[in-house]
């Protein structure tokens, strides 16, 4: 059982490979920033969280992924669903709960997700995504599909009774499978070291004979390496694996949370210096790319943000009689066979009364 601790980065990526991976971090960073504004507006609703300061890990991990691998994720997923390609828009929609958004505005901020990419979803339970992810990976290998499944969670998750027996599971069964762990710190307002006896997060894979690396979630070329083979172990070897990501959140838990009660100003501060983003545009600079260049970059994503509100804000609401559309399969016996898209008793509309959604 192989256990490494690396955080160098050990290749160098073609610059137009770095340039395109750059424009998606910073594509990233200025969406979370206007969901925040939208948030703040109420023109979002439900929870919402954001993945500011995390986007070398988000991006690094998803370019690791072949077109046909899948990827399930936890509710901090704005990012998650960019990187795999789901357009502004559709992500936008999705958060402002309209027709056209990634999950047809039923699932919200925590509940993002694209089947035909090979996304299925962010998941809203804390560590609820582990079970999909490792029953996804059997059935990959029970029909002897070639993919991987890339299963990303908070440090929040990693106490949780659901991932002692997925990796258990994933181990016992040789399955597909890499458990990414975001390690951003905090779990909600809980420091790791506060929560968990064993703070390297990645040497629990060794309780499961598992390959279990730790990489620095800042440096976009260290993450891509790491999880590119890891997830080519798991393809090829059918190799689970556990890759623990340490970044930092530059926000709170969620936008409800300033993120102060549980750390300092001058800690936040400390961290912002690794910015990620900075980070790698940096490193573009470096290598040759004019800054001209970088900069029409960022304004045409700023532009795709602002196209991606404009979106959101045009389109309808859904229908309300589909609102049960899709929670129960065809065919399904007993109770369900009364199941209706208007409502779970059998009414073929479904409507509001005394004055609601007036």
């Amino acid at each position: 059982m192989a256990v490494i601790d690396r955080t160098d980065a050990p290749f160098d990526l073609d610059v137009d490979d770095l340039f395109g991976q750059y424009r998606t971090m910073f594509l990233i960073r200025r969406f979370e920033e206007a969901a925040e504004r939208q948030y703040k507006a109420a023109r979002i609703g439900g929870y919402c969280h954001l993945s500011s300061g995390q986007e070398a890990a988000t991006v690094g991990t998803v370019a690791a992924l072949e077109p046909d691998d899948l990827l399930v994720t936890g509710y901090r997923c704005h990012g998650f669903a960019l990187a795999r390609g789901v357009s502004p828009e559709a992500v936008m929609a999705e958060l402002f709960g309209r027709r056209d958004g990634c999950a047809h505005g039923r699932g919200g901020s925590m509940h993002l997700l694209d089947v035909s990419r090979g996304y299925y979803g962010g998941w809203g339970i804390v560590g609820g995504q582990l079970p999909i992810a490792t029953g996804m990976a059997l059935s990959l290998v029970r029909r002897g599909a070639p993919q991987a499944v890339l299963c990303e969670l908070g440090d929040g998750a990693v106490n949780m009774g659901a991932w002692h027996e997925s990796l258990n599971l994933a181990a016992v069964w040789n399955l597909p499978v890499v458990f990414l762990v975001i390690n951003n710190q905090y779990g909600m307002g809980t420091s790791v070291e506060r929560a968990s006896a064993e703070p390297d997060l990645f040497k629990r894979a060794a309780a499961y004979r598992m390959t279990g690396e730790r990489v620095d979630g800042d440096d976009l070329e260290a993450v891509m390496e790491s999880a590119s083979r890891l997830l080519s172990a798991a393809r090829e070897e059918r190799k689970p694996a556990v890759l623990e990501a340490i970044t930092y959140r530059h926000r709170g838990h969620s936008v409800a949370d300033a993120g102060l009660a549980y750390r300092t100003r001058e800690e936040i501060d400390q961290r912002k210096l690794a910015d990620p983003l900075e980070r790698t545009r940096a490193l573009l600079l470096e290598r040759g790319v004019e800054e001209e260049r970088v900069l029409a970059a960022d304004a045409a994503a700023e532009a795709a943000v602002e196209r991606a509100i404009a979106f959101a804000e045009d389109d309808p609401a859904p229908d309300v009689d589909r609102l049960a559309a899709g929670m129960y399969a065809p065919g399904s016996a007993g109770q369900f066979e009364r199941m209706a898209p208007g409502s779970p008793l059998g009414e073929r509309e479904l409507v509001f009364s005394g004055g609601l959604g007036e």
